[in-house]
């Protein structure tokens, strides 16, 4: 009777054996994650700015390619050295003007010397112009702070807060140019890459792993093209025109232009009041150039930036635009491209779902 009941025991045993050698194994797995992640943690910002623009780009990289007969290497130092040349110098120059703008704002306010014009007569008739903010108008020209206290409480530590941040743009800038030199060495080895990525992909979602990765890169690339690059371009031409016009704080108002493009607001409640000073202050023929550039602006944004955005991509693009404002809004920056990426990601998982679902076919979700 012995033998018998020890034979289920010693089974028993080798079995709790095998448990605790799963868990010491998963234990020590997650502790060199942990560990490898916290390595890698302060690399993941710039890492994902050089994805991203390796992937934007890679059609560009493409072209290049063939031009130069199949010599990657050539291409992607010609790609990298034009976007130094192309981005580099006009965003430093807004940049340094946008952040001399912000500090000498905040240091005549702090100073008291800081003066706003009185509005000129009946302008309480103007379009969208009423009787109050023709009054905040006026106590502006001769009370600035009693003025912006009546649309906020601390305008003193808002405006020096503002400026504190404005100034750690040139940082910013840096990490930029620093992700632009670092994606110059993703372009050769990018199909190794990507291959990586779908094969990763499919471990997680098989069998629509590398169908999502290729909608991950279309997405980025639609959104590239339609939310960041229009907004960048609109945001230079403002700043390069506005420069040439001799207007004031040129690059903080590229800077509002760009940051409202970015968040899909529209570059329309910077441009309107930037317009109706230029015919108030400035030449017919200056107003007349700053008009021309306001109208190319706003065409940009209303008719160029939907078709851009829609090309190439199968997720709707009411999906793609919720996730670029819901990303910004939870993730900054680099939520412009995480969030309608996940967005349509998720999206499309719920599409295929909801069909195989409705499909009543629960043995097969390959056929997906």
């Amino acid at each position: 009777m012995k033998p018998a009941i020890a034979a289920p025991q010693a089974a028993h045993d080798v079995e709790d054996n095998r448990v605790t050698d799963r868990v010491i194994r998963l234990a020590f797995l997650g502790l060199f994650a942990y560990w490898s992640i916290g390595l890698v943690l302060p690399f993941v910002g710039i890492a994902i700015w050089s994805v991203i623009l390796a992937v934007a780009l890679n059609p560009v990289y493409v072209r290049l390619v063939r031009l130069f007969g199949g010599r990657r290497g050539l291409a992607a130092a010609a790609l990298t050295l034009g976007l130094f040349s192309v981005i580099a110098g006009p965003i430093a120059l807004l940049a340094t003007n946008l952040v001399e703008s912000v500090v000498g704002i905040a240091n005549a306010f702090e100073a008291g010397t800081l003066l706003i014009p009185p509005p000129p007569p009946g302008v309480a008739g103007w379009p969208i112009v009423d009787e109050g903010i023709a009054n905040l108008w006026t106590l502006a020209s001769t009370n600035l702070e009693a003025a912006l206290r009546t649309i906020w409480t601390e305008p003193r530590a808002t405006a020096a807060a503002f400026a504190a941040r404005l100034t750690s743009i040139s940082g910013d800038v840096a990490l930029f140019l620093l992700a632009i030199l670092i994606s110059g060495f993703l372009y050769k080895p990018g199909p190794k890459i990507v291959e990586a990525a779908r094969l990763f992909a499919s471990r997680l979602v098989a069998p629509r792993g590398a169908a999502l990765v290729e909608m991950a890169g279309a997405t980025i690339r639609s959104v590239s093209q339609g939310v960041i690059g229009l907004a960048f371009l609109e945001a230079l031409i403002a700043g390069v025109v506005l420069l040439l016009a001799d207007v004031p704080m040129a690059g903080l108002i590229a800077f509002g232009i760009l940051v409202l493009s970015l968040v899909q607001i529209g570059p329309l409640p910077v441009l309107l009041p930037l317009l109706v000073w230029s015919w108030m202050t400035q030449s017919t023929s200056l107003a007349l150039i700053v008009t021309a550039a306001s109208v190319v602006i706003l065409l940009m944004d209303n008719l160029l930036k939907p078709i851009v955005i829609r090309r190439g991509l199968k997720s709707p693009t009411l999906v793609v635009l919720a996730g670029v404002i819901g990303g910004t809004i939870s993730h900054g920056m680099i939520g412009l491209f995480l969030g309608p990426v996940v967005l349509a990601i998720f999206y499309e998982l719920l599409v295929a779902w909801t069909l195989f679902g409705a499909s009543g076919d629960t043995t097969k979700p390959e056929a997906i």
